[in-house]
């Protein structure tokens, strides 16, 4: 098979392809590509076996991540829990697989990393296994009371109850003034778990490119934010990408709540799939969370080429920089994130 590269925002026959793929997700759309590309200049390509004359019948799209700190690497797609391959046979996936790998050798990049959801999905050689992580995900086909009594009793049903009770105050939308709330509570949780936060920038860009599949959702008590979530919305699966809380609040049951009424929206307007996201394997407290809503787990596992090495994997960059922000004055700490974060990718 021949290879053909492409710009998948330049190409017009991509929004389409991605529109119509049944396994293509948020994070394959031209808004997601753009908010990488306005944030942190990283450059998308896809290749695929269909002509310039055809329409796509399959594709991998990758971003390339220039990086003097972590190396020069392309990545399906960086920032992003998922992005499968788009294809329809094992010998597509392995043509692809084969031409990105002489593309990366051609370029000389560090490394190329696919990152699929698809657990069915054969390594494609000269690819290897790489990083490992779970991916939960709720099957919303089940009426709301069916979904409610597969919840947790104690640390779920309970304190969606606290809220509903409470006099909390519930706002949603993509407005500046509810980014600005859901900004300050997710940079409340990274530095409890000692993480650099995402520049503001980055969830600007994925108001302004992704639009209405941005929903951003905030609980507050007495006017002071308590919780908050972003969702991101692909056909009928919607994705929750981030969320923070005020440690204060803990007690109200926001996030919770929050969770709750992602699930009856998502019901209403006939989605059928809550993507929880990945987890790390040795991330305890937010695997009971998850499987708390009675969350199916599989293994997400990371493709590499050439086959990563222990100390260049992205868990390994992720634990050096918590290393690092423990050691930093809080000042200093979000300056320093705004720098290293697109190396991070």
């Amino acid at each position: 098979m021949s290879l053909y590269s492409f710009d998948p925002l330049r190409d017009p026959r991509w929004a389409r392809f991605v529109q119509g793929h049944p396994k293509a997700s948020i994070f394959h759309t031209a808004g997601w590509l753009r908010s990488l590309q306005r944030t942190y200049r990283f450059v998308p390509i896809a290749f695929t076996t269909s002509g310039p004359a055809e329409e796509l019948g399959n594709a991998l799209v990758f971003c390339g991540v220039r990086s003097w700190l972590t190396g020069d690497r392309l990545v399906s797609l960086p920032f992003s829990d998922h992005c499968d391959p788009l294809v329809r046979s094992d010998d597509e996936l392995q043509a692809l697989c084969l031409g990105v790998e002489q593309y990366r050798a051609a370029g000389r990049w560090k490394y190329a990393e696919v990152r699929p959801a698809r657990p069915d999905l054969p390594v494609a050689p000269p690819f290897r296994s790489a990083d490992s992580y779970y991916l939960h995900r709720l099957d919303l086909r089940s009426s709301a009371d069916d979904l409610w009594r597969g919840f947790h009793v104690d640390s779920i049903q309970r304190r969606i109850r606290r809220a509903e009770r409470e006099p909390l105050g519930y706002e949603e939308g993509r407005s500046e003034a509810l980014l600005g709330k859901l900004y300050h509570l997710l940079g409340l949780t990274r530095r409890r778990h000692l993480l650099p936060l995402q520049p503001l920038a980055w969830f600007r860009n994925l108001v302004d490119c992704l639009g209405e599949a941005v929903c951003i959702r905030v609980v507050s008590q007495n006017g002071e934010p308590a919780a908050g979530i972003l969702t991101l919305t692909h056909g009928k699966t919607i994705v929750y990408k981030y969320g923070g809380s005020d440690a204060r609040h803990h007690r109200l049951g926001g996030m919770p709540f929050l969770f709750w009424k992602v699930i009856q929206d998502a019901k209403r307007t006939g989605a059928e799939e809550l993507d929880l996201g990945r987890t790390d394997r040795d991330n305890s407290g937010l695997l009971v969370f998850k499987e708390r809503w009675a969350a199916r787990r599989s293994m997400l596992t990371y493709w590499r080429s050439p086959a990563a090495r222990a100390r260049e994997s992205s868990l390994g960059r992720l634990r050096v920089v918590r290393h690092l922000f423990d050691r930093l004055p809080a000042g200093l700490r979000q300056a320093a994130a705004n720098l290293v974060y697109r190396h991070l990718g």
